[in-house]
């Protein structure tokens, strides 16, 4: 036992030592479930809106904005023009230049100067500007940028407003249904106006379009002749242009084809039971009046994208959204897939071993072979009884010859291994792991939700050996309450994500790296998704949309703000204890690692001893970023300053104080025009000052 005097010593000693450092790794990502005591250093206890980076560090997520095919509002450019006022120009006015004819759209109007977006020529110094033809300010520049970083951000961020509203939702009303991108132009389902039938949109340069939906009518054929797509069907003086050919039955070659054709709007009349022909000849039989291709409103759309015939022009979309018969569509054509079920709406699609899968409730069933329009059990179709509704299907490796096909239901999953309906074998894998509908994925391999959490299924090496586990442990609590709540989910694979949604408007964003969980992040959107789609772009480029329950169509990892609201985050690390978590500690500053590449806020504070009453906490500093890439040929470019990725890093670095035997650091902000940024680590300075008795 330590003598009084001993003790005296010690606490001196303390009290006289020289400041040490301590770095914290921000690296992990959101932990609500292990004790403080056991937390890791670096985790989080509390976050919003910030998603673990595949390098290391946590970053704020980069904006979202509305979308419809016309130019983005971060596109927006902003640009200063210096004038001498001599009447009057308000916001929103149109100027134009007496002597350049250039125009421009004022979006802020300061002493001395007016700020304008969507340019279209080039104004001149010393021109007349005119607003509705009447003179108003003479230039004393041309076009230029703004003098400050934070003004170039505000004023961007002006221009984005500008563009955003022209920006408009699919005429109609309710939920977006569904969306897709296909060969560069994204679609996109909408109940009409009444509310009686669903709507098909494309993304144009203007804004949407409607996509006309045809007609179909029934036909048999006692000639050996194929009919061409393009060609006129004739019954009479009824005549209308081919625009597919559904065959379900027979082949032409035997004179037994029977199926359908879907044509456009009949003119002269309407078709009838009875024989009619195709040019080039080909005699058919019609066997009923056509009928419009019409779509149940309020469905939930899914989609793949696959190409059944093999050739360079016969990649198509699937779909189905169970109130409405399963469909192809090729960007023009849309075509409805009849499977025979008494209520033929199926829910879930998927395509394997080419051949379409479409699901009803329990049962799972597949076309033939390479015919996605034939449900004939004679020619290969199948139907596999689940016994539990179906919720998704993935395609697994199995092994190097032969794949399997996962299929989810609610409450268990299967593995369907084998090539077609003569040898298909129903291996059931875990009846208690099954996943919600909308949340299977894969990240190079299998994860989906499950009761327990997210979960992962990897196919293993050899031949039927599959292996689960559970990816959210950490955050167990936070998931439990919103299971039900799942709309949707995504892959992010510049980011290498897995992203999770919710009606309430939250995401889970889970990082992954190396075979391994980097880190899970909850994300509050300012609109709840409804369903949310990723591809990759002909340029190589990723692209990822979601629609809301407002008919809205957004495509994320754009701008600076939730669709023109401010992003609100923050980050709370875990109580950290410096390794020391008996000695009490005075805290002297902190070098914040700070990397992004445009102007950013935030806020700094703490929190000390759990946040106890008893200890005098901090306030909040607010510390601003000014980033800016770096550029090959810029003047005065230095190459050991040069950052590769076009970012620049900067240590922020802050006072401190207070005594504590543990601290949490917090950052904070919030804005619609700040850039993201990510935050690598942090070096405490700190001193030790005594045991805690």
């Amino acid at each position: 036992m330590l003598s009084r005097t001993a003790i005296a010593r010690a606490v001196k000693s303390l009290s006289q030592a020289a400041p040490r450092p301590a770095i914290i790794r921000f690296i992990g990502g959101a932990d609500f479930e292990t004790p403080a005591l056991s937390t890791p250093s670096g985790f989080l206890r509390a976050v919003q809106n910030y998603e673990c980076d595949v390098f290391g560090g946590y970053a704020r997520v980069v904006g979202y904005e509305r979308f419809d095919g016309r130019p983005s509002p971060s596109a927006g450019i902003a640009s200063v023009i210096d004038i001498t006022l001599t009447g009057a120009i308000a916001v929103g006015d149109t100027v134009t230049g007496v002597t350049s004819a250039a125009t421009g759209v004022v979006i802020a109007v300061v002493t001395g100067y007016i700020v304008v977006t969507k340019i279209v020529g080039t104004f001149v110094s010393g021109e007349v500007l005119n607003v509705a033809a009447a003179p108003q300010a003479t230039t004393t520049s041309a076009a230029h940028g703004a003098s400050t970083a934070l003004l170039r951000a505000q004023y961007k961020n002006l221009a984005a407003d500008n563009y955003r509203t022209d920006i408009v939702v699919p005429v109609g009303s309710g939920s977006s249904l569904g969306g897709i991108k296909f060969d560069g132009v994204k679609y996109t389902w909408r109940n009409n106006a009444g509310g009686t039938a669903a709507n098909l949109w494309k993304s144009t340069s203007t804004g949407w379009s409607q996509i006309t939906l045809f007609n179909e009518i029934s036909f048999t054929v006692g000639a050996i002749a194929i009919p061409a797509e393009a060609a006129t069907l004739t019954q009479g003086g009824v005549t209308a242009t081919l625009k597919r050919l559904v065959l379900t039955s027979g082949t032409f070659a035997a004179g037994s084809a029977a199926g359908r054709f879907i044509i456009t709007n009949p003119a002269g009349g309407n078709f009838g039971a009875g024989a009619a022909t195709l040019t080039g000849g080909v005699t058919c039989t019609l066997t009923a009046i056509q009928t419009a291709i019409t779509l149940l409103p309020s469905g939930r759309y899914e989609f793949i994208v696959e190409n059944f015939a093999g050739g360079t022009g016969t990649r198509r979309i699937y779909g189905c959204d169970s109130v409405n018969r399963g469909f192809e569509f090729d960007g023009t054509v849309l075509v409805p897939i009849s499977t025979g079920m008494t209520t033929d709406k199926p829910s879930h699609v998927h395509a394997h071993k080419k051949q379409l899968f479409f699901s009803f409730f329990g049962s799972s069933q597949h076309s033939a072979p390479g015919t996605p329009y034939v449900w004939s059990v004679i020619l290969g179709a199948s139907e596999i009884g689940m016994g539990d509704t179906v919720t998704g299907y993935a395609t697994q490796p199995g092994s190097e010859t032969v794949g399997a096909l996962a299929i989810f239901t609610r409450n268990r999953m299967d593995i369907l291994y084998g090539t077609g309906v003569s040898n298909w074998s129903l291996i059931e894998y875990r009846a208690e792991l099954g996943a919600y509908a909308y949340s299977v994925q894969d990240v190079g391999y299998t994860v989906f939700l499950d009761d327990q959490g997210v979960m992962s299924l990897k196919a293993a090496q050899t031949f039927g050996n599959f292996a689960h586990a559970a990816l959210s442990a950490r955050m167990k609590t936070w998931l439990n309450g919103k299971r039900g709540l799942v709309t949707a989910s995504c892959i992010s694979r510049n980011k290498s994500q897995y992203r999770l949604f919710f009606s309430d408007g939250y995401v889970l964003y889970i990082t992954f790296g190396a075979d391994k969980i980097i880190g899970l992040m909850p994300v509050k959107l300012g609109h709840a998704a409804t369903w949310a789609y990723s591809s990759e772009e002909s340029d190589g480029s990723e692209t990822i949309y979601f629609g809301s329950t407002n008919g809205m169509v957004y495509q994320m990892e754009k701008g600076t703000s939730f669709d023109g609201d401010a992003i609100v985050h923050n980050i709370n690390l875990a109580w950290d204890f410096l390794k020391t978590p008996q000695l009490v500690k005075r805290f002297h500053d902190a070098s914040l690692e700070v990397s992004g590449s445009g102007y950013a806020e935030f806020s700094f504070t703490y929190s000390l001893g759990y946040g106890s009453t008893e200890i005098a906490q901090p306030g909040a500093q607010t510390e601003t970023s000014s980033f800016s890439a770096a550029v090959w040929d810029a003047a005065g470019f230095t190459w050991d300053s040069f950052i590769w990725d076009g970012q620049t890093l900067i240590p922020s670095i802050v006072d401190m104080g207070g005594e504590a035997e543990n601290i949490s650091l917090i950052i904070r902000g919030s804005s619609d025009y700040h850039e993201a940024i990510r935050f690598s680590g942090a070096m405490l300075n700190w001193a030790p000052r005594r045991y805690l008795r």
